[in-house]
């Protein structure tokens, strides 16, 4: 699968531009257009105080966030324009409990969305849980990117965090694209199990050399995490090989809009410092 339609969240947080920027970039290399989904959210008043709220106030701030997210989408605009991509910005007015669902939607039409991790400082309208939200229900492969910032490149230097599971394996086939471009893959098994005759084998081996018959430059590695956890472990391979890029399968399930998520996933999406293409 070749990457031919990028969607990219767009807003006025402080991290948003870094965002796209890097969603730019991704589209250049893979030749691919690229929709800047730019939610105008607007907070949801509860009925027993809507008789309370002055019209002229609620209409006054559903102006005031529209033009925030006008002005969000002309910055995305001007960048992909200065960039020579195939581009465009869709602003979407919407609740903010109907908010994620339409991020869900706009996903469930490209084939890889970039989001951002929300920022404590920021608040967020979205919610702390939304990339989980929408990595668990859109069908499709999300690149969160940290709001700490964006390495210079992305997808050049890629780090598999692999397991031998199936949201493994569908994070490592949706992000083959990316992998055949990647100047190194570094397949990283975490505590790999032990095989009947007391050896520890290497699970990364085979998927290592499916990706190499793919062309990917791929190396296998494993390590032994014993004083920290298997998240700690992951992210001191990721700064140690100056990594760009996390792949990796989100592992969790949902019951109505109570998520539910494995303790490494939620791990490196609290404190992920490159950004993780996930899966599920």
């Amino acid at each position: 699968m070749a990457l031919k339609d990028l969607l990219v969240q767009v807003d006025g947080s402080r991290s948003g531009p870094a965002r796209y920027h890097a969603a730019i970039r991704l589209a250049q290399q893979h030749g691919a257009h690229l929709a800047g989904l730019c939610l105008a959210v607007e907070p949801q008043i509860p009925p027993t105080l809507m008789g309370m709220v002055p019209p002229d106030m609620i209409e006054s701030q559903s102006r005031a966030i529209k033009e925030q997210a006008e002005l969000a989408a002309s910055s995305f605009r001007l960048a992909v324009e200065k960039a020579g991509v195939s581009a465009e910005c869709r602003v979407v007015q919407s609740l903010a409990i109907k908010a994620v669902d339409v991020l869900i939607e706009h996903a469930r039409h490209v084939d890889l969305t970039i989001l951002g991790q929300p920022d404590p400082s920021d608040g967020s309208p979205l919610g702390e849980t939304f990339i989980a939200e929408v990595v668990m229900a859109c069908g499709r492969p999300v690149i969160a990117v940290p709001y700490v910032g964006v390495p210079a490149s992305l997808g050049q230097r890629v780090l598999v965090a692999w397991e031998g599971g199936r949201e493994a394996t569908r994070a490592v086939n949706d992000a083959l694209p990316i992998l055949e471009k990647a100047h190194l893959a570094i397949v990283l098994s975490v505590n790999p199990l032990m095989s009947s005759d007391g050896r520890r084998r290497d699970p990364g081996a085979d998927i290592s050399l499916h990706l190499a018959r793919h062309g990917v430059k791929v190396e296998a590695a494993r390590t032994i995490a014993r004083e920290i956890s298997v998240g700690d472990a992951i992210l001191a391979e990721i700064a140690s090989n100056s990594i760009d890029l996390l792949v990796m399968g989100a592992y969790g399930h949902s019951r109505l809009r109570e998520f539910v998520l494995g303790g490494v996933t939620r791990e490196l999406l609290q404190h992920m410092t490159a950004p993780v293409l996930m899966s599920h």
